[in-house]
C-alpha cells in the first residue's frame, strides 16, 4: 500500500475552530442520549467497574498491576467506546440503538480498528513499564500498594520524583491524546479512511484548539479519576458519559463529509 497516499489529508475532511464552552454542550449532549438509550451505556459502564474492582482486589498487594489496568483502560478509552460512538450516531438518524447493534460493533471485523487499538494498547505498556522503572530506580523501598506509592513517592520529603513521574505520564499521554481523539468516530463514520488519515486530522483538531483540546483533556481525566475514586461505581455514568460526548465532540472539531465513502 502507497504510504503516501496513507498520508496526505482526506480530501472530504475540514477540521473546525470551536467555541470555549463547547466541551459543556458535548456533555449535556451525552447526557440527552443517555437519557433516550441507558442500557447500552450503564451496561458498558457496569462491565468496566466488575473489571476494575476485581483487578484492584486480586493484586490488592501489586501497586504496578493496579496503574497498569488503570493506564490500559484510560488510553485504549476511545476504543471501548466505539460502541457508545455507534449509538450516539444512530440516534442522530433518527434509530433506535438496540443492544443487537452494540454487539454488532464489536463483531463487525474492522482491521483498521483493530490496528489502532493494538497501537494504544503497545503505547500503554510503555508506559507502564517506563514508570515502573523510573519509581523502582528511584525509591530505594519497595513499592508494593497505593499506600506506599502515596508515602514514598507523592509525600517524599527530598526530590522530585513525583513531579518526574508526572511530567513523564504527561510527556507520554499528550501524543497518545492527540492521536487519538476524535480517530475512531472517524473510522466508524468513514469506512474507506485509512488509520493514519484519521490520526493525522486527530492531530490537526488539536493544532486548530489547542487550548480547547487542553480543557477537554483535563475534564476528561477529572470524570475519569471521578469515576476511579468512587469505587469504580462512578463509571457506570462516567463512562456512557465521555463515550457519547466524544462522538459530540467529533461532529463538531470535524466537518461532515459531502459525499459518500
Amino acid at each position: 500500500m502507497n504510504l503516501v497516499r496513507e498520508t496526505e489529508p482526506h480530501p472530504e475532511l475540514r477540521v473546525l475552530d470551536v467555541g470555549p464552552m463547547r466541551p459543556l454542550r458535548w456533555l449535556g449532549l451525552a447526557w440527552r442520549d443517555m437519557e433516550r438509550c441507558p442500557t447500552p451505556g450503564v451496561l458498558h459502564g457496569l462491565l468496566l467497574a466488575v473489571v476494575a474492582a476485581g483487578w484492584t482486589w486480586l493484586h490488592r498487594e501489586d501497586f504496578w498491576w493496579i496503574v497498569a489496568m488503570v493506564a490500559s483502560c484510560m488510553m485504549i478509552a476511545p476504543l471501548l467506546a466505539v460502541s457508545l460512538y455507534d449509538i450516539s450516531r444512530r440516534l442522530e438518524r433518527g434509530e433506535e440503538p438496540s443492544l443487537r447493534h452494540t454487539v454488532s460493533i464489536w463483531l463487525c471485523g474492522d482491521i483498521r480498528l483493530v490496528r489502532f487499538g493494538s497501537l494504544l494498547a503497545l503505547t500503554a505498556l510503555g508506559w507502564f513499564f517506563c514508570s515502573a522503572l523510573l519509581v523502582e530506580w528511584m525509591v530505594p523501598a519497595s513499592v508494593r500498594t497505593p499506600a506506599d506509592f502515596v508515602r514514598l513517592v507523592v509525600l517524599r520529603p527530598e526530590g522530585i520524583l513525583f513531579e518526574a513521574w508526572m511530567v513523564m505520564s504527561g510527556f507520554m499521554a499528550a501524543p497518545v491524546f492527540a492521536s487519538s481523539v476524535v480517530t475512531i468516530p472517524l473510522l466508524l463514520d468513514h469506512p474507506r479512511l485509512t488509520v493514519m488519515q484519521a490520526v493525522s486530522t486527530s492531530w490537526r483538531v488539536v493544532a486548530a484548539n489547542p487550548v480547547i483540546m487542553v480543557c477537554w483533556a483535563l475534564l476528561l481525566a477529572l470524570f475519569t479519576t471521578l469515576g476511579i475514586g468512587s469505587a469504580f461505581l462512578g463509571l457506570l455514568a462516567v463512562v456512557p458519559m465521555l463515550g457519547h460526548a466524544s462522538w459530540h465532540a467529533y461532529r463538531d472539531l470535524v466537518a461532515r463529509s459531502t459525499a459518500h465513502d
